[in-house]
Parts: structure tokens; sequence; C-alpha cells
């Protein structure tokens, strides 16, 4: 008789413990959006992953802790992405326009993101600043940034004295104000400003401020 097939042996306790944190942070992160941290229940967050709310508190202790962790995972995946745009292959002047595109793009696809940062900053950034991991996980990117900066003075094309963190934190800026605000925005001055043609005017209004800020006149 032939000889019957090994049992397939169990999955590492890690991978299942890594599944379940990771839907723990999904979880947790579609609670904290929706509800800020204050409003976030663990008892919804449990049923949201569907995990018994005992071993959110085993990995993440309690509700603060789980706050950073969130934090960390969406800074996670947005600095991942832009990793992927490849900016030092670029020619400096396409690289900042392809960061300012997929910036707006991004926060676009990513409400989220907004809605967590607004929670974030109502309690003062005092998470973020109980993170060792965000600082390290953001300074490349402005480190990429400034080599791009560089190679664009060096070129003759960008003007010469812009500080990197300056014109991130203006290219963000420039996205996260105008969709953080669209309904008070579109309320006060009357006009759709989500509409197809108003989000592609902003796109080249916000291209159009930052190039014409970095380019040698």
């Amino acid at each position: 008789m032939p000889r019957a097939a090994a049992p397939t042996p169990p999955e590492p306790r890690s991978r299942d413990a890594d599944r379940s944190q990771q839907a723990i942070l999904l979880a947790a992160r579609d609670e904290f959006a929706a509800h800020g941290l204050g409003g976030a229940r663990v008892d919804r967050i449990a049923e949201r992953a569907g995990v018994n709310k005992r071993l959110i508190y085993y990995y993440f202790d309690n509700k603060d802790s789980l706050f950073v962790a969130v934090l960390e995972e969406a800074y996670r995946q947005i600095r991942d992405a832009e990793r992927q745009l490849h900016l030092a292959d670029l020619a400096p002047a396409d690289a900042i326009r392809k960061l300012t595109e997929f910036t707006w793009n991004y926060y676009l696809a990513h409400p989220e993101f907004l809605t967590l940062l607004n929670s974030e900053n109502l309690h003062g950034g005092r998470h973020l600043e109980l993170s060792t991991n965000v600082q390290p996980m953001n300074s490349p990117l402005i480190q990429t940034l400034a080599e791009v900066l560089e190679r664009g003075r060096a070129s003759g094309d960008f003007r010469g004295g812009v500080d990197p963190l300056q014109l991130y934190i203006s290219i963000a800026g420039l996205s996260y104000f105008y969709l953080s605000n669209k309904h008070t925005l579109s309320a006060i001055f009357g006009r759709n400003l989500m509409s197809a043609k108003a989000r592609s005017e902003r796109l080249s209004h916000i291209c159009d401020v930052v190039l014409g800020y970095v380019l040698r006149d």
C-alpha cells in the first residue's frame, strides 16, 4: 500500500500572532479614524478584528499603546509607498512633481490617514513622542528630498537654499489642509471642492506652487 502523506505541519505560532496583530491594527485604524482616540472602544476593535479583547491587551497593553502602533503603521505604509517612487532615479523637477502628485493622491485614497493625524494633533502629538520608530522611519524621506534638491541646484534647475523639511511640510500641507477642510471650504465658498474638476484644478495648482518655488527664474 502507498504510504500515507505526512500531515501538514502546523503554521508557526509567530505567523498566527502576526496575522492577529495585523487584524487588530486594521480594525483599530478604522475605529480610531471613525471615532477618534477618545471615542474609540476596545470592544468594537475586538469585534471588528474577530479576536478576544484580552488578546488586544496582551499584544498592546492599553488603548493608548494601540493608538501608537496604529500611527506607526500608518506612517510605515506611506513611507513604503513613497520609496516605490524611486525619486533618486528621476530628474529633479520630475521627482518633485511626482512626490507632490503622490502626496495628493495618497491622501485622497487614504482619508483615514488624515483623520488619524487630526486625532493625534488634538492630543498634542503625545503618542508620537512616545514612539521610538517614527523619526527613523521618516528621516530617509527628508534625506532623499535633500539629495534631489542638491541635484537640481547643481544642474542649475533649482535655486539654492531650499530646506527639504520645509518643502515637504509645504507639499503635505497644501494637500492636507484642502482635504481636511473640504466640507467647510465647500460650504463657505459655495463650491463643490471635491468634484472631479475641482480636484484636478487643485492638484495642478499645488504642483505649480511647489515647482514655482524651487525652480530658478
